[in-house]
């Protein structure tokens, strides 16, 4: 996510050249992603749920070893699921 919103302010910055208004977007993105973009910490605070779908992409890092072991389980149990479904073809 950060590169995107670095090669969008960058693309941004140089239009600027053109018309100012861009350097006032990119500097507003900028601002948006320092401030929310980054990892919110509000939901990221309580830590993953066990058992909850956590999707294809990578979560952020655990905040406690209960919560790392529920994360490594939860991937054990998919890496074998996928194994035995593989096997069986």
């Amino acid at each position: 996510m950060g590169t995107v919103v670095l090669s969008g302010t960058v693309v941004l910055v140089v239009l600027g050249f053109g018309n100012h208004l861009y350097w006032l977007a990119a500097v507003a993105a900028l601002y948006l992603y320092a401030r929310r973009g980054r990892g919110s910490s509000a939901s990221s605070a309580s830590g993953p749920v066990a058992g909850s779908a956590q999707g294809s992409a990578p979560a952020s890092a655990p905040t406690s070893y209960k919560a790392y072991r529920a994360r490594r389980d939860q991937q054990a149990e998919w890496e074998r699921r996928y194994a035995r479904e593989r096997g069986g073809r």
